[in-house]
């Protein structure tokens, strides 16, 4: 499995926020794989709802209109994402980009 660093992470995540915008624009699922539960945490937040099984967990982000699934399995003493999905699905994979970036917090407003 490809581990992204977190640098690298950090610039995919920043780039879907454009300067001057309320909020992110479309994720690149396939950016997600591979991921930290600090850099999930970094991205998204403390999750809605958090489900242990053994070693593996799984994160819920819920809003307004879908939710996301992150599934986090341990990768020597931290966990890494294995698999996203969300509820709706995208229209051709189990994530859908647009549900994920209105899952990220917004940028606060300034004046």
């Amino acid at each position: 499995m490809k581990r992204l660093s977190i640098p690298l992470a950090c610039l995919v995540l920043a780039a879907c926020t454009a300067p001057g915008t309320r909020g992110p624009g479309p994720v690149d699922t396939s950016g997600l794989t591979g991921m930290s539960d600090a850099q999930v945490k970094a991205a998204f937040g403390t999750p809605s709802f958090v489900r242990k099984d053994g070693t593996a967990q799984i994160w819920r982000y819920d809003g307004a209109s879908c939710r996301a699934f992150f599934f986090l399995y341990a990768n020597g003493n931290a966990l890494s994402v294995s698999r996203v999905e969300t509820l709706p699905h995208g229209a051709a994979a189990s994530a859908d980009p647009a549900c994920l970036a209105a899952l990220q917090p917004r940028a606060p407003k300034t004046s």
